[in-house]
C-alpha cells in the first residue's frame, strides 16, 4: 500500500489548527482529510481505513480518548498520533497505555509530526523501514562525507540500549536524529517522549519530568504522571539538557543509575525500563567547569556521543536539502517549481548559515513567496544577515576614577542586545533565541526580567534602555 493509498485523518476541533495540519501534511505528499469532533469521524462512511489518525486529546462530547477506546472495542487498528498540551499530559499516560504510537504537545515540530505520521503509514501497510514513510532517518537529505558518518552512528548505536548524546548546533536536526535512533531500534513500537528542557520554566521541570502527587505546591490539584512514566518501555528525548537546573540533574543522574524515582512531593518509587537520548547546543565541558552541569551526569549521559555537522561543514548536500524543501513547498502551494537557478544555488553554498537547515528551510519558503515564477531567481541581499557583534561604543574606554557597577554594565547591554534581536525578527522568540545562542527559555525569563514584552512592544532596542 502506498502513502497516498492510506489516507490521513486528522480530528481536531480547532478550525486553523485543523488547517495548518492538512496543509503540512499534503505538503509531504499524502492526502489528508479532516473532522472537528470524534463524532463526526465515527458517523463519516469510508471504503478504507485512514493510514494514520493524527487525534486531539481534548474534544467536544467524545474526547479523543474516547474515541481510541470506541475504536478499541470494534477492534479497528488504527496507528494514532495524539496532540496534546502540557496541561494534557496526565491523560497522555491512558492513551500511551492504550497503544497511541506517540504524543505531540503543542506546538510541535512539522518535520517532527511527518516524521511520526510516515512512521505510522508504514506501519498499518506492514512496510515499516521503507523509504521516505517509516524511517525519519529518511527525512535527513545527504550525501556528504559527514553525513555519511552521521548515518553511521545512528544506525551503530540504534540495535543498543545505550544513553545517546546528540550535540550540534540549532538547526541542525538533532530532534530528527534521535526520532531515527528510537525508530531503528527494538523499542520502535513503544512510546518516544520527547521534552524540551529549555521551554519549561526552571520551577516546574522536575513536575513535567517525574510527575507530582495532589497538594506537593501550589497549584498541584491532582496527582499527575510525568514524561518517564510516559516514556516507560521506550525512549525519552531530553532536548536541551544544559538548561536543566542544578537540583533536577540530582534526580535524573539518581534515574540513569537506578532506573527509578519519585514523584514530587511522593515517597513511593516507581521504576521505569527507558532509553535516554540528550541532545545541546552548548559546551558541556564548559559547563561543567563553570559549575553549572554536573560532570557525573555528563560521564552517564555521554556513554556515545553523535555530532551532527554543521551545514556550513556539509555545503555539498544544499543542492538536495533545497531539492527537498522546494517539493514540499511545491505540494503545500499546489504549484509548480522547477528549482533555483545555478547562480542562486552557487550563492547559497557560499553563505555561512549560522542557522544551519532550519534557517536554509526559512530562506527557501520565504523566496518561494516573493519569486512567483517556476525557476526561483534570488538576490544575494535578501539573505540574512548575522547579528552584529557589539560595538565598542558600548563598552568605555577607561574606567570611572571611583568604582565600575560591572553586573550592571553587563545587564544594560543583554538587555540592549536582546531588545535589538527581538524588533530586529520582529518578535519572534525562537528566531531571536537562535540569533542570541541562548534557549528560547531562557531568553523568555530574560523578557520577563527586562520587561521587554510584546504587548507594549518596549522591546525596541532604544526603549529598553531609557
Amino acid at each position: 500500500m502506498s502513502e497516498t493509498q492510506a489516507p490521513v485523518y486528522v480530528v481536531d476541533d480547532d478550525l486553523s489548527m485543523r488547517e495548518s495540519l492538512a496543509s503540512l501534511i499534503r505538503s509531504a505528499g499524502l492526502e489528508v482529510e479532516t473532522f472537528a469532533s470524534a463524532s463526526e469521524f465515527l458517523i463519516k462512511s469510508r471504503s478504507k481505513l485512514p493510514g494514520c489518525l493524527v487525534l486531539d486529546v481534548k474534544l467536544p462530547g467524545l474526547s479523543g480518548l474516547d474515541l481510541q477506546q470506541e475504536l478499541a472495542k470494534a477492534d479497528v487498528q488504527i496507528p494514532i498520533i495524539f496532540l496534546t498540551g502540557y496541561g494534557d499530559i496526565p491523560s497522555s499516560v491512558r492513551a500511551i497505555k492504550s497503544g497511541a504510537l506517540e504524543f505531540f504537545t503543542k506546538p510541535f515540530d512539522d518535520e517532527a509530526l511527518l516524521a511520526a505520521v510516515r512512521q505510522a503509514i508504514a506501519r498499518s501497510s506492514g512496510v515499516p523501514g521503507k523509504k521516505g514513510t517509516g524511517n525519519p532517518g529518511d527525512q535527513m537529505t545527504g550525501e556528504s562525507p559527514g553525513f555519511k558518518a552521521l548515518m553511521e552512528r545512528i544506525a551503530l548505536v540504534a540495535r543498543t540500549d545505550a544513553s545517546v548524546l546528540i550535540l550540534g548546533e540549532t538547526g541542525t536536526g538533532k530532534e530528527l536524529v534521535a526520532r531515527s535512533i528510537h525508530a531503528r531500534s527494538a523499542r520502535s513500537s513503544r512510546p518516544l517522549v520527547n521534552v524540551n528542557c529549555g521551554a519549561i520554566q526552571p520551577s516546574l521541570i522536575a513536575s513535567e519530568l517525574f510527575g507530582h502527587e495532589k497538594g506537593s505546591f501550589t497549584g498541584a490539584v491532582q496527582q499527575r504522571a510525568g514524561r518517564f512514566e510516559l516514556a516507560d518501555g521506550g525512549t525519552i528525548f531530553l532536548d536541551e539538557i544544559g538548561e536543566l537546573p542544578a537540583e533536577t540533574q540530582v534526580a535524573l543522574l539518581r534515574v540513569l543509575q537506578e532506573r527509578e524515582f519519585e514523584r514530587v512531593g511522593g515517597s513511593k518509587s516507581i521504576r521505569v525500563d527507558v532509553r535516554v537520548i540528550a541532545a545541546t547546543n552548548r559546551n558541556l565541558s564548559s559547563a561543567i567547569g563553570a559549575g553549572g552541569f554536573r560532570s557525573d551526569l555528563f560521564y552517564r549521559l555521554n556513554v556515545f556521543p553523535i555530532q551532527v555537522p554543521a551545514l556550513r561543514e556539509r555545503k555539498e548536500d544544499i543542492p538536495l536539502l533545497v531539492e527537498r524543501f522546494l517539493g514540499l513547498l511545491a505540494a503545500k502551494s499546489r504549484r509548480q517549481i522547477r528549482g533555483v537557478d545555478a547562480r542562486t544555488m552557487e550563492m547559497l553554498q557560499r553563505y555561512s548559515w549560522p542557522g544551519n537547515i532550519r534557517e536554509l528551510q526559512n530562506v527557501i519558503e520565504r523566496w518561494a513567496v516573493i519569486c512567483d515564477s517556476e525557476d526561483i531567481s534570488m538576490e544575494e541581499s535578501w539573505l540574512p544577515r548575522d547579528p552584529a557583534p557589539p560595538s565598542p561604543e558600548a563598552v568605555p574606554e577607561s574606567l570611572p576614577d571611583d568604582s565600575v557597577d560591572l553586573p550592571k554594565h553587563i545587564e544594560q547591554l543583554e538587555r540592549k542586545l536582546i531588545g535589538r534581536a527581538m524588533t530586529a525578527v520582529g518578535g519572534n522568540q525562537s528566531e531571536a533565541a537562535r540569533r542570541l545562542g541562548m534557549s528560547r527559555g531562557s531568553l523568555i525569563e530574560r523578557l520577563k526580567r527586562y520587561g521587554l514584552s510584546q504587548g507594549n512592544r518596549r522591546w525596541h532596542a532604544d526603549a529598553a534602555l531609557r
